[in-house]
């Protein structure tokens, strides 16, 4: 945390050319001590800054200088805008730490990118959960977040059996709406939903980061878990119409993949294609509900829409069992 402490002191300078420690301090929340030490460290990084003692001095930056930040085009800093997520940045602790930066950001900046990134950020929203689904409550997220931050280690209780885990955190994700864990155990990295730890407590002991990418980590376990998820793939017959839904009923990556590999169209506007998907149960009972719009070609898939139809039928096909008036 002390690097961003370090740009927020730059540009505190920057927007106010000359201050005293003690005005610093108050600004930054951080003693005069810490300043001093903050300011030691800037100039020998080679920023210009040099400091007056006694009446009327004070702590200076050299005239006319100025960081790179100003160098950002308007899409640059309308997209630090433009990912805000409040919601998201609040849960990790950030969200007093977004403001400032956007603060710090148009401080920066020419008036004409200014009046660009407050349109971006007044028109451009991110709200990641899907339709429908509300994010499950993560009790223990700043907890785990602030051991992200210091690497420290954290004593988790995790799922029904609430089994004890002492973890290095290695990183954050929110996908649909849920957070998960990555940790690294005994040298080996490992996924944790984040709302099935029961506890959470920080640990005074400390740990080396090691070289670690989490994007491509997680894009890498990501497939993993998909490939071991979908082990079987059934061959279906689906109408224009169809295929438009297939993503929304079953696997969104295995229904583009089957979709790019699909035959062309036959007399009736009609594509074969094979699917993977996690057995043929699941299948059945995602596929039954594009109606007449596909069709099974392996025998059991077949069998198993059938028999999802004769039911649908079946239940409907008479008046109400329980006494339903048809009112609204």
């Amino acid at each position: 945390m002390r690097a961003s402490r370090l740009m927020a002191l730059l540009f505190v300078l920057q927007r106010r050319r000359a201050a005293t420690a003690a005005e610093l301090a108050a600004e930054l929340e951080v003693s005069e001590r810490t300043i001093y030490r903050d300011v030691a460290s800037l100039t020998e990084v080679g920023v210009p800054i040099w400091t007056e003692p006694g009446p009327g001095g004070g702590i200076r930056l050299v005239e006319g200088w100025r960081t790179r930040l100003d160098g950002l085009t308007g899409q640059e800093a309308a997209a630090m805008f433009a990912i805000g997520a409040p919601q998201l940045l609040a849960e990790l602790g950030m969200g007093t730490a977004l403001a400032g930066a956007q603060a710090k950001i148009l401080a920066t900046l020419p008036e004409d990118l200014r009046a660009h990134t407050r349109t971006v950020a007044e028109r451009v929203h991110l709200d990641a959960p899907g339709w429908f689904h509300a994010p499950a409550e993560v009790e223990h997220l700043g907890t785990l977040a602030e051991a992200l931050w210091d690497q420290r280690r954290v004593s988790i209780l995790y799922g029904p059996r609430r089994v004890r885990r002492e973890v290095e955190p290695l990183g954050l994700v929110l996908k649909a709406g849920v957070w998960y864990l990555v940790a690294r155990v005994d040298q080996d990295t490992r996924t944790y939903r984040a709302a099935k730890i029961a506890e959470a407590t920080l640990l005074d002991a400390t740990f080396e980061r090691p070289d670690f990418d989490l994007p491509a980590w997680w894009a890498e376990s990501a497939a993993e878990f998909a490939a071991t998820m979908l082990r079987t793939q059934v061959r279906i017959r689906v109408s224009e119409r169809g295929l438009r839904a297939l993503k929304r009923v079953t696997d969104v990556e295995a229904a583009a993949t089957a979709i790019g590999r699909a035959c062309e169209p036959d007399a009736e506007g009609w594509r074969e294609l094979a699917l993977d998907v996690e057995s043929l149960e699941v299948a059945a009972g995602q596929l039954v509900s594009l109606g007449g719009e596909v069709e099974g070609l392996d025998p059991e898939l077949r069998s198993r829409l059938a028999d999802h139809g004769r039911a649908l039928l079946n239940r409907n096909s008479g008046p109400p069992i329980h006494g339903g008036t048809g009112q609204p």
